[in-house]
């Protein structure tokens, strides 16, 4: 046996140097494996290769731009629904949050690497520029092909345009780099005009080229043509509203685009509101589903499934998100369509319940209402266990910081559930925000003014869904809303984006590019805490969120006692963030942001 083994080994080795000096041998591919130039030959692999950036997109603090809900223990912190965070419409607290905290209260500073949503993800970029230099050798028709270029350019263009929307100008790359490119790793930033122009180029050649449908069945699958429009009409609408507010020029070129995109998708698009005939449930139904297939509404979203891809976001989720807040709170109409510092049918906050009579029906189906624990199984216990609403530092049931709990995404057995086994979907593109950007595009181009015709076909759709007054072009003007600087209508468009995409990540960037960045100087406060309610809510004075007075009333106040107690917001530099030290000690010449 022992010779036997002998001879098989000189003969493996004599075969081996007889091929050793055979140079055809030694140029060709193994046959177990996948090469660049065996690859790149049919549809398949150009869609095969396109999966991998669908890949490389599910981190959402490397990617900020397919947002879902991250994977595992890091669903806790990255994703759609804690970007909020940033913001005034929650109040998170969880030290697991300080980002967000930190952020929304002025008090961060250049990182020494980069911030989650941040200077990161370019492993993505080189990965779509590899395939951009690579599909042109597929034998296959310009049609086919350019579904998956279209496809790969829609990425690389919202990349970007998030990059800029953060830091206000960046190096465009279109091509796969080596470390032979010294003027590219060791250049300046690109200007914004630049970047921008390529960044409409790919946007424009995507939603030129995708197709209206995959064949997929909404799912999910692949981002289509009625996606890109969607995604353009975000960009253009972020782009042209921050150049008109921050004093930059070609502000109405990019509102034309972002009203023509969203234009195309409404009267052309197959999509339409999700809606049952129930008004006082359908907005809410439709971010609670834990299968999105066939939701009308919906144009993409990240499917999670057991053995395959799962998370945690829903238990993390009702112990993290600090509740809403009561700016978000007192932003919900009143039935007649007023402001609650006009409406004579507003019944105040001194009582709990009253805060939700007469009140938009999203109010109700976004914030707990106490009679309601029982529809949602709140907290996953029984109706008579524990009332609500329940504050930090109470025993029992779900606590939050400000008293408001939200219940627009909550869905009681995944929130339950044991560790990562949670199925629940991410929205990442649906048919109401189309509405919402055209209303704001058209309102933006017109001076301030909108026609009812428009206002009918986006706003007032969004409105009839939960049985709400039509918003008439001529509103009277909201004294809360008075010093902004923008017409009665264009705050009333700009309501109902913060009302109808709450908990959807829009809000901080909204903020940003309306220029309107001193709202983040405004505390966070939460529930009314007077005597009264503390009785009411908290008879044996266990809560330990502390309390501030807002016009000689006293309210839960969620920073107070911590460092983010006083925030602020510096005009001159925070509405940039800053690049981080690494980055710069890589390439000097990026230079910091103003302010920085």
């Amino acid at each position: 046996m022992k010779n036997y083994l002998i001879r098989t080994i000189l003969v493996a080795f004599l075969g081996l140097l007889s091929f050793s000096c055979n140079d055809e041998f030694l140029d060709k591919v193994p046959l177990d494996e996948i090469s660049n130039s065996s690859f790149w030959n049919t549809e398949n692999d150009l869609r095969v290769y396109n999966n991998s950036l669908y890949h490389l997109a599910r981190l959402d603090e490397n990617v900020p731009i397919f947002m879902g809900h991250r994977d595992a223990f890091n669903s806790h912190r990255y994703g759609i629904w804690h970007i909020s965070g940033f913001s005034d419409n929650t109040a998170p607290r969880h030290p697991r949050h300080d980002l967000y905290q930190r952020v929304r209260a002025g008090k961060h500073f250049p990182p020494n690497g980069p911030f989650p949503y941040g200077y990161r993800g370019f492993n993505f970029l080189r990965a779509i520029n590899v395939g951009m230099d690579n599909y042109g050798k597929a034998q296959i028709p310009d049609e086919v092909r350019n579904k998956y270029v279209g496809e790969a350019r829609l990425m690389r263009g919202w990349f970007y345009a998030d990059k800029i929307s953060k830091f206000g100008s960046a190096q465009w790359v279109d091509r796969e780099l080596s470390t032979d490119d010294e003027e590219i790793l060791n250049g300046e930033r690109d200007d914004r005009d630049f970047v921008m122009s390529k960044v409409l180029e790919d946007l424009n050649f995507a939603t030129q080229s995708l197709p209206n449908d995959w064949g997929d069945g909404n799912a999910p699958g692949r981002i289509n043509r009625w996606g890109a429009l969607l995604i353009k009409s975000r960009v253009a609408l972020f782009e042209g509203t921050w150049r008109k507010y921050h004093g930059l020029s070609g502000a109405d070129q990019w509102l034309t685009e972002a009203a023509n995109a969203a234009l195309e998708l409404m009267q052309d698009g197959p999509y339409s509101l999700y809606q049952t005939g129930d008004p006082t449930s359908d907005y809410n139904a439709s971010h609670r589903m834990t299968d999105l297939t066939g939701n009308p509404e919906v144009l993409y979203w990240r499917r999670y499934e057991r053995g395959i891809f799962t998370n945690h976001v829903q238990s993390y989720h009702r112990s993290y998100n600090g509740g809403a807040t009561k700016s978000m709170v007192e932003d919900y109409l009143c039935t007649d369509g007023k402001p609650i510092s006009l409406s004579p049918l507003y019944k105040g906050d001194a009582v709990y319940k009253d805060i939700f009579e007469n009140r938009d029906p999203r109010l109700r189906q976004t914030v707990l209402h106490p009679d309601d624990q029982a529809i949602y199984r709140y907290g996953n216990h029984d109706f008579d266990r524990y009332t609500y609403p329940r504050v930090q530092g109470m025993a029992g049931g779900l606590r939050v910081y400000t008293g408001y709990h939200i219940i627009k995404v909550y869905e009681v057995g995944a929130a339950h559930a044991s560790y990562n086994s949670s199925e629940t979907p991410a929205i990442t593109l649906r048919f109401g925000e189309a509405l919402l950007n055209y209303a704001e595009a058209k309102c933006e181009l017109g001076g301030g003014t909108i026609s009812q015709e428009d206002l009918d076909m986006s706003i007032n759709l969004l409105r009839d869904r939960v049985g709400m007054v039509h918003l008439e072009a001529n509103p009277e003007m909201d004294p809360r809303y008075a010093d902004d600087g923008i017409s009665a209508v264009l705050a009333e468009i700009r309501r109902e984006r913060r009302i109808e995409l709450f908990m959807e990540g829009f809000r901080y960037d909204d903020l940003r590019r309306w220029k309107q960045g001193k709202k983040l100087e405004q505390k966070d406060y939460g529930m009314r805490w007077d005597e009264a309610n503390r009785t009411a809510v908290d008879p044996d004075g266990n809560v330990t969120v502390q309390s501030g007075m807002v016009d000689g009333v006293e309210y839960l106040e969620i920073y107070k006692g911590t460092d983010y107690e006083n925030p602020v917001f510096d005009e001159s530099k925070h509405y940039l963030w800053p690049l981080p030290i690494s980055a710069l000690s890589q390439n000097p010449n990026l230079k910091q942001n103003p302010g920085w």
